[in-house]
């Protein structure tokens, strides 16, 4: 199933190759405006917009000698500008600009782009989740609290809640995306020393971002560790949904599994193994989003103006957690989208306990009677307990106790029992979370 799910287009916004054509967009916008006001001659910044490129071996060949990726990048496309007899025009490359106004500036634009393809596939799995649990709303199941069988729910209720989740993600996650469309042009050490604040936000408007207000010679990181924990955030969510599948898909509960082909195999040594490997996946892989998370706390405390402790830490978790969330959606959108549902088996867990799961109830309908509250409940406990303990069934158990009976009639304990009641409102509970 990986090769299914492999990312091209997420992979491609995080090679070095995109990264430096980012850093060259800066440089122009960044060009054109100065040559606007008369800073640069147009010349220069006609020459870098439409005649200026790279080589990326070239660039790694200078920066394993000069050790800094800025210079390199900066040398090598003035080498590509004065083999084009345009070496006067490459004097003005980089102008008035210190290294983070372009790395931190590009990195708007690559997180910007990487963004648009994680709502995207936001938006696929709410849509999936919908379906699934419109698909589902009347389906009755058996609710579990610590692991524990308690009243009856549907199996619609479980989905609609994880879609309930994940617009709230997609409603945090537009927030810290749009937190990140920012970039810097202020200097090095973000007071203007060369280039005018007008400057800042006509290069940004150019590049599709906001300028930052205020800065240092770093885009402040509290954006990044927002943007990565929400990330992180998403992948948790999406552990949520794949532990439930996995505690439904275990054999003495069966009441849902991850789809399974018929050339699939489960085990070398168990030929009748079904094993719930895509949920295991997505539960191993959200725990590095929230590893992610931590470091992107670290990287918001620097020193003084700007040190450069964040950046080897970003130029990992930037690209590990967007392609990690967008493939982890793609597998949970498959996973949900082909899920397999076995509704007589809900029913038959449902029923297992042989009414149990009803002693709230009848605990209500007692008091509702007559019988005080306290003396209800430690009658229908005693009941409980000797059920369970004999594995008797609790609703003929109850049947035949006249303390009960003698309040509830045969139509009133029926009632009791019937988990319809309890399912009244699932209707009024869907239209407040879809509407109308």
């Amino acid at each position: 199933m990986i090769d299914r799910y492999t990312r091209p287009a997420m992979g491609r916004i995080w090679t070095d190759e995109n990264k430096f054509r980012c850093w060259l967009e800066v440089e122009s916008a960044a060009s054109a405006v100065l040559a606007e006001d008369g800073v640069i001659p147009a010349a220069a910044a006609e020459a870098i917009a439409t005649k200026a490129s790279f080589s990326l071996a070239r660039i790694q060949e200078i920066e394993a000698e000069v050790k800094h990726d800025v210079i390199a990048f900066t040398t090598a496309v003035a080498e590509n500008l004065k083999a084009q007899g345009l070496g006067e025009q490459s004097r003005w490359l980089h102008y008035g600009l210190t290294s983070n106004d372009v790395v931190d500036t590009a990195q708007g634009l690559q997180v910007k782009e990487a963004s648009g393809l994680i709502r995207s596939g936001l938006l696929a799995l709410l849509a999936v989740l919908k379906r699934r649990a419109i698909e589902f709303k009347q389906t009755p199941t058996i609710g579990r609290t610590h692991g524990i069988h308690a009243e009856p729910t549907t199996f619609g209720l479980k989905l609609l809640n994880w879609y309930a989740e994940m617009e709230r993600n997609l409603a945090r996650f537009d927030a810290a995306a749009e937190d990140m469309r920012v970039g810097k042009l202020s200097g090095a050490v973000g007071t203007f020393g060369h280039l005018k604040p007008e400057h800042e936000e006509r290069i940004c408007a150019r590049l599709g971002l906001k300028a930052a207000p205020v800065a240092t010679q770093v885009i402040q990181r509290d954006r990044h560790a927002a943007y990565i924990s929400t990330l992180a955030i998403i992948g948790s969510t999406l552990d949520k949904i794949a532990i439930e599948v996995r505690h439904l898909q275990r054999t003495e509960v069966r009441e849902a599994q991850e789809y399974f082909s018929e050339k699939q195999k489960g085990s070398s040594a168990m030929p009748h193994k079904k094993n719930p490997i895509t949920p295991e996946q997505i539960s191993g892989l959200a725990r590095v989003l929230r590893g992610n998370a931590q470091a992107a706390f670290e990287d918001i405390p620097l020193w003084h103006e700007r040190d450069i402790s964040h950046s080897s830490v970003e130029r990992v978790i930037f690209p590990d957690s967007t392609i990690l969330v967008d493939y982890l959606l793609a597998k949970t959108t498959d996973l949900i989208d082909r899920l397999l549902v076995y509704p007589e088996r809900m029913k038959r867990n449902l029923e297992s306990t042989g009414g149990l799961i009803f002693s709230g109830q009848l605990l209500l309908d007692l008091a509702e009677a007559g019988m005080l509250r306290e003396d209800a409940y430690r009658l229908v406990q005693a009941h409980a307990m000797r059920a369970w303990k004999e594995d008797l069934v609790f609703r003929d158990e109850v049947a035949r106790d006249p303390a009960i009976t003698k309040l509830l009639s045969s139509e009133k304990l029926a009632r009791t029992f019937d988990y319809t009641r309890q399912l009244g409102n699932v209707d009024a509970i869907f239209k407040r979370v879809l509407g109308e």
